[in-house]
């Protein structure tokens, strides 16, 4: 099918960049050293999107199992599992999922922690990844067209059984400007292009999908730091 030849296209853009073009800058921008005043916006950023999807879900996990689809440098991972959640974090890159492994033995409860991370390299639609109480999905699918994205919301879907955390970049004037011209970052270094949609029109897709029927949306927010926006949004399963 076109669609699944335009994901598999679009994710090995996305492993070369992660993995090879810009490994080292993910993993500068993801830690505590000094970057730049552009990338000092971004980590900020993604650090309220981080907490953003944490509100999201329950305080108490125990007994729950998590998956961390695209987990990058793991620290969604680490706060998901400090709640008592199983979590199966799972990123394309594995240069990335190997600064993860090393972040996590830095932890003073890294013993305790290690039991309850499964840190994997791979697609993160693998079937073999098990059923999942939440899927969250940081900044992992807004490099890929909508309906891509609604194909992969759909394949989670049929294994998740109470919500599922997405983010995406909502189209406005100003990420639209920014996306044109790639000023998110350096030539050197610039990820693979973002593909902004309206929330409006993420709704409408979503409500039309038949796919996602017993699925409804939950929660919505923008966070815009800088040279950072994303939105969170929430799929909750319908009883």
């Amino acid at each position: 099918m076109q669609a699944d030849t335009t994901y598999q296209q679009r994710r090995g853009q996305i492993e070369t960049y992660f993995d090879r073009t810009a490994a080292k800058a993910w993993e500068q921008l993801t830690s505590t050293v000094p970057v730049s005043r552009i990338r000092a916006t971004v980590r900020a950023g993604r650090d309220r999107m981080r907490d953003t999807l944490l509100s999201c879900l329950p305080a108490d996990l125990s007994g729950q199992r998590v998956l961390d689809a695209g987990c990058g440098t793991g620290a969604f991972a680490v706060a998901a599992a400090r709640r008592g959640a199983e979590v199966v974090a799972i990123d394309l890159s594995p240069s990335l999922v190997q600064v993860a492994r090393q972040r996590l033995a830095l932890e003073p409860d890294a013993y305790a922690l290690g039991k309850h991370i499964h840190f994997r390299s791979g697609d993160f639609t693998d079937v073999t990844l098990g059923r999942f109480d939440h899927v969250v999905a940081m900044d992992s699918l807004i490099h890929y067209s909508a309906d891509d994205a609604l194909r992969v919301l759909q394949a989670w879907s049929t294994r998740t059984r109470q919500s599922l955390l997405f983010t995406f970049a909502p189209s406005n004037p100003l990420l639209m400007t920014m996306h044109t011209v790639g000023k998110l970052f350096p030539r050197s270094d610039r990820a693979p292009s973002i593909v902004p949609v309206a929330e409006r029109e993420l709704r409408r897709l979503v409500g039309a999908d038949a796919g996602l029927v017993d699925w409804a949306p939950g929660r919505s927010q923008r966070i815009s730091s800088g040279f950072y926006t994303s939105q969170a949004f929430e799929l909750k399963r319908q009883a």
